[in-house]
């Protein structure tokens, strides 16, 4: 089993050098470090070739965190690919645990874990909507991103079957994956959490975009024009994509954003009709 991590990173020198010890503090070493860094122009490649000159080091022009991923991806030699965001950091049995765990469980084509939630620098505990599980989690994964990329391992034959990450996503594009990965496999999922996760800080996309759930909708339209769900998933997701364009259009509405409340209004007519017909 080799496996091989990628790291996208942008502009975050200091957290990159966290999140790298704690990959080289691991029980189970990964077999390749691929860092790609998008475009910083922090001392990134100074720091990683002093400290880590291990690391498998790809430059690009700023193109975003799915274009990052997927070049590492497009790089590796592992037939499985962890990943690992740069201002994550990763327990120190999170490898070796993942390893077993799916050794024992040789159908199982992805595995991700519990999270331990640290934003502003303190632990703070997920609400009950982020709650995570395992087997088939399409259902689960529609309201919001069901599993963290920090915690992912994936078979690399999941993406020469469904495709990489959406690079037309500014954001969400993990939520766009996931759901095309758990249509079709189920999900291990160890209940011990084997990342740190940490939010609060300016540079998240969740505090560069606002109403995430516009990418969400976007993936979901794209998902449905594509024709692989069940039939059950296709009216579980028309369902989760009427309700956020609902909600949107609701709010386009008292902005009087006209031209958004027409877009939100034609996706309505649109899949209340295919509803209708399911």
């Amino acid at each position: 089993m080799k496996i091989s991590l990628i790291i996208p990173s942008y502009n975050r020198s200091h957290l990159l050098k966290r999140a790298l010890q704690s990959v080289f503090e691991q029980s189970l070493l990964p077999d390749e470090v691929i860092v790609v860094d998008d475009g910083s122009t922090d001392d990134t490649a100074e720091m990683l070739r002093n400290l880590f000159p291990q690391v498998i080091y790809l430059h690009q022009d700023n193109a975003g965190v799915s274009s990052a991923r997927n070049l590492g991806i497009q790089h590796s030699t592992g037939s499985w690919i962890a990943l690992l965001d740069s201002d994550d950091t990763w327990l120190k049995d999170k490898l070796v645990m993942q390893v077993s765990s799916l050794k024992q469980s040789p159908e199982i084509k992805i595995c991700h874990t519990e999270e331990i939630w640290i934003r502003n620098g303190t632990r703070v505990n997920a609400m009950n909507k982020h709650k995570k599980s395992g087997g088939w989690i399409f259902e689960q994964c529609l309201p919001l991103c069901a599993m963290s990329p920090s915690s992912i391992m994936i078979h690399h034959s999941i993406f020469d079957e469904l495709g990489l990450f959406d690079e037309s996503l500014p954001a969400c594009e993990d939520y766009d994956l996931w759901l095309r990965i758990s249509n079709a496999f189920p999900v291990l999922f160890l209940e011990q959490p084997l990342i740190n996760k940490y939010g609060g800080h300016e540079d998240q996309l969740s505090h560069q975009h606002w109403g995430m759930d516009r990418f969400r909708i976007q993936a979901l339209d794209k998902l449905l024009k594509q024709g692989q769900l069940s039939h059950k998933n296709k009216d579980l997701a028309t369902k989760m994509l009427l309700k956020k364009a609902r909600i949107f259009q609701k709010g386009a509405e008292k902005r009087g954003k006209l031209e958004s409340v027409n877009h939100y209004q034609s996706l309505i007519d649109t899949y209340s009709t295919s509803q209708e017909s399911l």
